[in-house]
């Protein structure tokens, strides 16, 4: 591979849904223009999709990007990890970036490690945190470790590109400056060959999860685990979810219960949510638990255990039966709202 030394630059890879940018192109390009100027480098924001109307890519432009490179093709338009793999290892062939960040989606977490293995490059996870380090100009990429118990700063000092994961709505989306237009380039190139081809897996149909919202963009979550007792007692919690204006979320116990389905669950083996509100009831906190919610800006925890976990991470913590407490919660916001 080419020497350290031949590789520049800081890439996003932007994502799109539906022929829509999503918000998480534009987190992205927050933490990005941060790092291209400190390092004195161009940002350029990488699109793998079909192809897209000039003012979506243009967005990006005005949104912090020096440039864009739009991969476009039909077959592209439905995330599948090989042809979009493919066309990812293609562009780092040809331009050699130093740095390449995406979002901690379904589909970041997907390409970015495969991709990582295939250019032997360094890959962190599921990052809070990035800089640039002083002396060297090397990524400084800060993420949770020891199931969230600690911080990890960790360095990528040989291999290129160096390659993380962002937790979505860690920043806020970059704004829209109209000064910029104009100033950048959009490049739009077809599929390589090697994305386009047979590939093992095929699209066959789209399930929707029956909630509206993902549970990765909800800004209020009420989660419930193994205190619900059964599914029969599922309505109470959806009550007071529907009283916030939150998604209903769940433990893997709870999962593995079948009270809810996997696009519920929160956790290291589930979704990592950073919500303005997270409700936990009925949920001791196992550490896999905790580090996939403790981000969250107000935390809401109850339990009969005075002594459990998820009051270590608590900011609010109710210690009582919630099957008292919850239905005296949803009453109190029901005659909230009333009286206006």
């Amino acid at each position: 591979m080419p020497a350290v030394q031949h590789h520049s630059g800081v890439w996003i890879l932007a994502e799109q849904a539906d022929g829509e940018l999503s918000v998480v192109s534009f987190e992205l390009l927050t933490r990005a223009r941060v790092l291209a100027d400190r390092l004195g480098q161009a940002l350029t924001a990488v699109l793998i999709g079909p192809a897209m109307s000039d003012d979506a890519l243009n967005e990006l432009l005005l949104r912090g990007a020096d440039s864009v490179l739009a991969v476009e093709a039909p077959e592209l338009a439905t995330f599948i990890n090989e042809p979009h793999a493919a066309c990812l290892e293609h562009l780092i062939a040809e331009h050699n970036p130093a740095i390449i960040l995406a979002a901690a989606t379904t589909a970041g977490r997907t390409l970015m490690p495969y991709v990582a293995v295939r250019v032997h490059a360094g890959l962190t996870a599921d990052c809070t945190e990035l800089d640039i380090e002083d002396e060297t100009g090397l990524l400084l990429q800060t993420r949770p470790a020891i199931g969230g118990n600690i911080l990890a700063t960790i360095k990528t000092p040989t291999h290129r590109p160096q390659m993380a994961t962002v937790r979505p709505h860690s920043a806020r989306p970059a704004p829209r400056d109209a000064s910029r237009r104009g100033t950048g380039t959009i490049v739009r190139t077809p599929a390589p060959a090697t994305a386009t081809a047979e590939q093992a897996v095929t699209f066959e149909a789209f399930i929707p999860d029956n909630q509206t919202q993902p549970m990765q963009d909800a800004m209020r979550i009420v989660s419930v685990g193994r205190g619900l007792r059964k599914a029969e007692n599922l309505p109470m919690i959806e009550s007071l979810a529907d009283e916030l204006g939150a998604v209903v979320g769940a433990s893997r116990e709870a999962v593995d219960r079948s009270w809810l389905g996997y696009p519920r669950q929160v956790g290291l083996s589930g979704k990592t949510v950073t919500p303005q509100l997270y409700v936990a009831a009925g949920i001791s906190g196992a550490i896999q638990h905790l580090a996939g919610m403790q981000t969250a800006e107000t935390i809401i925890a109850i339990n009969r255990d005075a002594d459990a976990p998820i009051f270590r991470v608590a900011d609010v913590g109710l210690v009582g039966d919630m099957f008292d407490i919850i239905p005296a919660l949803t009453d109190a916001l029901q005659r909230a709202k009333e009286e206006g």
